[in-house]
């Protein structure tokens, strides 16, 4: 027989996770000084925690199984997207797309505005690829070497870098983070995109206005640069490839796809095709390696007419194919199951609607979802859990005050995506922190998108401008019953 929900049986498998993110992401590792829990095991752990409250309150396992497997078909979609991510990255570098890109952006740095030319290059390569950590620990590397050469700010070197490579990671179709917080609130993934661009483009222009000024005022003390580290890289890439402007064809089916909001999945499939063909024609790949990269990724040893390829180029070529998208594809199935979990007696709503019951306007309820991201970003050290549960807990909210959906995806990247650089424990601060060889508190200051784009999501979720509140239209057929329920929890 089934006990009657309260708020306290709700917060049962929440606090679970919290104990165990907590456990399993501070104390062991800054502690007990052992290695962070995987975010696999957290939250298989708090699956299980779910699903014994969920047993304790008197659910059987079929109920319980039909939770999860509702919520794992809503993620489908998503994970079909991440490991197709993953093989147009593979198809991208084989056919040379990736790698005469980045030749060609290597070779415009000026050192005359290498802060503003810090800032954009990274967006140009992270918009392409979907990719923040690719962008700083590929190009970052170049950009940064050369400003120690020359002088600059390192700091302030860094901080572009990281806040471009961010941009691209927030905006491109092709980012598994972009593509995790459009599913997590249910909304198309371009409505997502153009919901940002209200944010992220303005934050961009002041970005670039502030480094270009920046640029003048502190500007590096000398022009000599050693270019051997530069050459090298672009003598490698040149060595293993053959360029032509027909390798942009991949990205442009990309763009087109973009812009003429055409389905996700057969887009990427599409230019992962056209990709190979290219590798085929334009390469000396065997077919047998071009077809090896789709599942397993990209790696040097296929260069075989050069002999000793330079340490930067194996770092920009060895990425991409299905593989690499394992980790990410079976933390959001898990995520999904533990969600499934929480949905069986409808949880967040319930402790949403109990916490945040002071919230009766939309500005405030965009505020409540923008500090709850960040919180649970800092905590998690993940977007994509960070998009599952802060979405999860926001939509009847949103939907109960007529607020579009996409304000929410937007949310869970102006205070998520953005925010994870910024903070030196997490594993992204780590990353930037490790590749650039500039502290993340030396260069979080520096990180001017975020700090402008946090300002700006606050500033238009006060004001209303560019929330779509003009647009509102039912998000979904069950949100009049998530209402009512919510009155009577």
């Amino acid at each position: 027989m089934k006990k009657n929900i309260t708020v306290k049986n709700t917060i049962i498998p929440v606090f679970g996770l919290l104990s165990v993110l907590v456990y399993g992401l501070i104390i062991q590792p800054k502690i007990l000084k052992m290695n962070d829990m995987s975010l696999e095991m957290i939250f298989l752990l708090a699956s299980a925690i779910g699903t014994a409250n969920l047993f304790y309150l008197g659910f059987s396992w079929d109920e319980i199984q039909e939770s999860m497997v509702k919520k794992l078909n809503q993620g489908l979609p998503a994970m079909m997207i991440l490991f197709s991510i993953g093989v147009v990255v593979g198809a991208w570098i084989v056919c040379g797309t990736i790698p005469m890109l980045i030749y060609h952006g290597i070779k415009i740095i000026n050192p005359s505005y290498i802060y503003l030319v810090a800032f954009i290059v990274p967006i140009v390569f992270s918009t392409l690829t979907g990719t923040s950590w690719g962008s700083v620990g590929t190009i970052g590397i170049v950009i940064i070497g050369i400003a120690e050469v020359i002088g600059a700010d390192l700091s302030i070197v860094a901080g572009a870098i990281v806040g471009g490579a961010y941009f691209g990671d927030k905006m491109s179709p092709l980012s598994d983070t972009t593509n995790i917080a459009a599913l997590a609130a249910d909304v198309d993934l371009y409505d997502h995109i153009r919901s940002m661009m209200n944010t992220t483009i303005p934050a961009a222009i002041m970005a670039c206005i502030a480094y270009g000024v920046i640029g003048i005022v502190y500007a590096p003390s000398t022009a000599d640069v050693d270019l051997n580290m530069v050459s090298e890289t672009l003598n490698g890439l040149n060595s293993a490839f053959n360029f032509n402007i027909l390798l942009l064809i991949p990205t442009l089916i990309v763009l087109y796809g973009s812009l003429t909001r055409k389905p996700t999945v057969p887009t990427l499939i599409a230019s992962s095709i056209v990709s190979i063909i290219m590798a085929a024609i334009f390469q000396k790949f065997t077919l047998g390696d071009i077809i090896s990269v789709l599942h397993g990724g990209f790696n040097v040893s296929m260069i075989t007419w050069v002999s000793n390829m330079p340490e930067n180029v194996i770092r920009i070529l060895n990425r991409g194919g299905l593989y690499s998208m394992a980790s990410p594809v079976i933390v959001t199935f898990i995520v999904f199951i533990y969600i499934g979990t929480l949905d069986r007696i409808n949880a967040l709503p319930m402790i949403v609607n109990h916490v945040f019951g002071f919230v009766k306007t939309r500005s405030v309820a965009i505020l409540a979802a923008l500090g709850a991201t960040g919180i649970t970003n800092a905590m998690t050290s993940n977007q994509f859990a960070t998009s599952f549960i802060v979405a999860e807990a926001f939509k009847p909210k949103f939907n109960q005050l007529k607020i579009p959906r996409k304000v929410l995806s937007r949310s869970l990247e102006d205070t998520g995506t953005m925010i994870e650089s910024m903070l030196p424990w997490t594993t992204t601060g780590l990353f930037m922190s490790a590749t650039l060889g500039v502290p993340v508190m030396d260069y979080n200051r520096w990180q001017l998108l975020t700090l402008f784009n946090v300002v700006v999501a606050v500033v238009l979720a006060i004001t209303g401008k560019g929330c779509f509140y003009n647009e509102v239209k039912e998000n979904d057929d069950d949100a009049d019953e998530v209402e009512k329920t919510l009155v009577e929890g």
